[in-house]
């Protein structure tokens, strides 16, 4: 078994079934501290079930889990006060106003801050003696920020977060993570289906497929490596040429391709006269095409 004492997030070769199914398959990743880690993939990836074994909600079926150096498993209690977290559903009684869910949280958190909450609620417009039902979808998820980044917290998971909030609103939560990393240094876990949002904010990128961790790494040289080339010629011999494909289809009556491990000289060599064009690419089009089912 290996370890990576220094990481804020550490799985190795990680494996969660329910019965026979295998939601997620030997899955290794390292998240360093300081780190937005951006965990991207469709719908039954695999995703909520790797957040749920990080929180040690479940335990995995094979593998060894490590948050903030410790085993998750058996130091959950401990662990927990050190970790916020944004659940994809804020949610809380109804007729409970702000200030009583307050009440409750602070008692469970040594290092709970009253000033970072109360600063929060001021800048979010919510009066603390407003019914959580009466909440939009977007107050509420700004209420479930507020308390988690009020815990001080040295890990920062959020499960979805912009899911269901308009434009505004989900660049207002970003920014609002965006200025407590730069404050703290907090690290930060986020799934989503926002790509856009998150492009901005992400350091490194994860897409798990089928429950496989297909793709791990920096998000700056992931894009520096991927391009949509179109070819005036079909067929373009890539792979003799030493170009990795993700996608390659008919375009008029050239090709379309997407490269995997672009550089300038590589394609002048292969491509030629043919290239029509070169076009970089941004992270949902790297993801359809690393984790679409035309992938």
């Amino acid at each position: 078994m290996s370890t990576d004492s220094t990481a804020a997030v550490f799985t190795d070769r990680v494996t969660i079934r329910y019965g026979k199914k295998v939601a997620v398959d030997d899955v290794t990743l390292s998240v360093p501290r300081g780190c937005v880690y951006a965990l991207l993939g469709r719908n039954g990836a695999g995703k909520s079930s790797l957040v749920r074994t990080l929180l040690g909600q479940q335990r995995a079926s094979a593998g060894d889990v490590r948050v903030l150096g410790e085993d998750v498993w058996n130091h959950r209690d401990v662990l927990m006060e050190r970790v916020g977290i944004v659940p994809e559903d804020a949610d809380a009684p109804p007729d409970m106003r702000v200030e009583a869910v307050v009440r409750f949280w602070a008692a469970l958190y040594s290092r709970w801050s009253a000033a970072l909450f109360d600063e929060r609620m001021r800048r979010f417009n919510i009066s603390p003696r407003t019914k959580f039902g009466d909440l939009s979808k977007g107050q509420k998820k700004q209420v479930s920020l507020a308390l988690a980044l009020a815990t001080s917290p040295e890990l920062l998971l959020l499960d979805d977060p912009t899911l269901g909030l308009d434009v505004v609103a989900r660049k207002s939560l970003f920014e609002e993570v965006i200025a407590e990393m730069a404050d703290r240094g907090i690290t930060v876990v986020v799934t989503t289906h926002d790509l856009a949002g998150v492009e901005t904010l992400a350091d490194r990128v994860g897409i798990l497929k089928e429950g496989r961790l297909v793709l791990d790494e920096e998000l700056e040289p992931l894009k520096a490596r991927f391009r949509r080339v179109r070819f005036a010629a079909r067929p373009v011999a890539l792979a003799n040429g030493g170009l990795a494909t993700a996608k390659v289809r008919a375009w008029g009556s050239g090709t379309e391709a997407v490269v995997t491990n672009f550089d300038d000289l590589t394609m002048e060599r292969v491509g030629g006269n043919d290239v029509a064009e070169v076009a970089p690419m941004s992270l949902e089009d790297i993801f359809i095409a690393v984790a679409g089912e035309e992938a």
